[in-house]
């Protein structure tokens, strides 16, 4: 189950991934909006970013289905789009009141948002069932032309009709609770802020932080965080609630308590350390992508992790209580925060830089107290037993090439895929934004010292059979080169 969660989680951010283009376009769009109230270029540009924004269901269910199905095919994309059809056409507004045989100002409201997030996934998830089952399948000569991959939407189509039908009923239910678990929180304040970024941080390790955020974010429960605030709607100071508090984590926290990390790292491992930390702290300012810093440290250092989960709940309840605002598609980077500045609705948004200084103090500080307190295992304070592993492993990938010079990305790749010991172990490779998501057939043949080696900032056992390896941002390259070698 758990595996089946973490896909999940990996198969979101495949949409997810879309939506910087929404944010370029509304961003620069509202820019141009400043300057020239009638602009038809400006226009054009925003409405571009709103119809990534509005919808957001169909990107879910052709995401979710081409993530979670076995070869990432084209027809469960296209099986996911048939599901999210089907369902959204027999249980719209329209489509309930003919089934109840009523007006339409008399159904049900939770009927009226059924194109969301929520639903998408869903249909994502049912398409990818569907072609996993079917996409195989050979049927009788006569009927030989709907075999295999073709026979999948049709699956797809059938299966989500028998879900429809249970979400006639389900989903009036589902609906209330998701609005009454967000309403709940909204109804906090900034406490509920904090509190939903306290979880959302305990949740990365999981990768079940999507699911989190998701409630907040998109409209599954009426919030809409996200695409409220890149069309400029609701209350000024409280829409980007779920949002603002981020940027002075990712953009100044995070690159502090990597800074305070390789200030406490041993000396004969500074340099090692420096060239990992600086890395893993720009990818944080800059794009938001916090999960090569974070899982440095998350396992080497769990009371940091908690403390680093803390501080980010503390953020979101300050931005939250003082309604300073901006907003992101992606994450909260430098990219969309200054996208962002130019959204009418965003709120002193100056201010979260003011905040992200201070935040960026305690982190260095607090970071630094607690790793030479309690003397934490943070990269470069590794027993020396560890640094000898990784010579040793760097002395064998010198070996192995034969002196050859490589390229840096395929040789990281191949030593890797040497640590998880190779094809007689590995069964799939999959990768996320920043991480090699593996199943192995024995977790004992992994070389986890190898796999260090290489400078990756972590690894994740996960279960019997699923390990993680955490690479960063240029993850699909390196999975891409594990793939090429599993080929040979």
């Amino acid at each position: 189950m758990m595996k089946y969660l973490q896909n999940l989680g990996r198969s979101l951010m495949l949409p997810v991934a879309v939506l910087p283009a929404a944010a370029i376009l509304i961003g620069i769009g509202n820019w141009i909006l400043n300057f020239a109230a009638d602009s038809t270029i400006a226009t054009f540009l925003t409405n571009g970013g709103l119809a990534i924004i509005g919808n957001l269901g169909i990107l879910f269910a052709v995401g979710v289905a081409i993530g979670m199905s076995k070869e990432q095919d084209g027809a469960a994309g296209l099986s996911g789009l048939v599901a999210f059809l089907v369902v959204t056409n027999l249980l719209n507004v329209g489509g309930v009141a003919g089934l109840q045989g009523i007006e339409e100002s008399s159904v049900n409201p939770a009927f009226e948002s059924i194109e969301n997030v929520f639903i998408g996934i869903l249909s994502g998830i049912v398409a990818s069932m569907m072609y996993n089952r079917f996409s195989e399948v050979r049927l009788p000569d006569a009927l030989a032309f709907f075999s295999g991959k073709r026979l999948v939407p049709i699956m797809s189509a059938a299966a989500m009709m028998v879900v429809s039908a249970a979400l006639f009923f389900v989903w009036p239910v589902v609906y209330s609770g998701l609005v009454s678990f967000g309403t709940g929180i909204s109804d906090l304040g900034a406490f509920g802020a904090g509190l939903y970024g306290f979880f959302n941080r305990l949740l990365i390790p999981t990768g079940l932080h999507h699911a989190l955020n998701s409630v907040f974010w998109f409209n599954v429960a009426g919030i809409d965080d996200i695409a409220n605030f890149w069309a400029s709607e609701g209350e000024k100071g409280i829409t980007g609630r779920y949002l603002a508090g981020y940027f002075p984590i990712m953009m100044f926290g995070l690159p502090a308590a990597a800074l305070a990390m390789y200030h406490t790292a041993k000396t004969k491992r500074k340099k090692q350390t420096a060239s990992l930390m600086m890395a893993a702290g720009f990818a944080s300012f800059f794009t938001g992508v916090t999960e090569p810093l974070e899982f440095s440290f998350m396992f080497l250092a769990p009371l940091l992790y908690v403390v680093h989960a803390a501080l980010t709940g503390l953020s979101m309840a300050i931005a939250a209580m003082f309604e300073w605002t901006a907003g992101f598609s992606f994450s909260a980077g430098l990219v969309d925060y200054t996208l962002s500045l130019g959204v009418p609705i965003a709120n002193q948004p100056l201010m979260l830089v003011v905040q992200g200084l201070v935040f960026g103090v305690i982190y260095y500080f607090l970071f630094r107290f607690l790793i030479v307190k309690f003397d934490l295992k943070t990269p470069g304070r590794e027993d020396d037993a560890d640094e000898q592993g990784e010579e040793v492993g760097e002395a064998e990938s010198l070996d192995a090439t034969d002196g050859a010079k490589k390229d840096e990305t395929a040789e990281m790749a191949e030593k890797i895929y040497e640590g998880l010991g190779g094809d007689e172990n590995v069964t799939t490779v999959d990768n996320c934004v920043s991480r090699l998501r593996l199943e192995v057939n024995d977790m004992d043949k992994v070389d986890q010292d190898k796999i260090k080696s290489t400078g990756v900032p972590g690894i994740n056992v996960v279960g019997k059979h699923n390990i993680q390896v955490v690479v960063g941002t240029q993850v699909q390259f390196v999975a891409d080169e594990i793939r090429k070698l599993r080929k040979k």
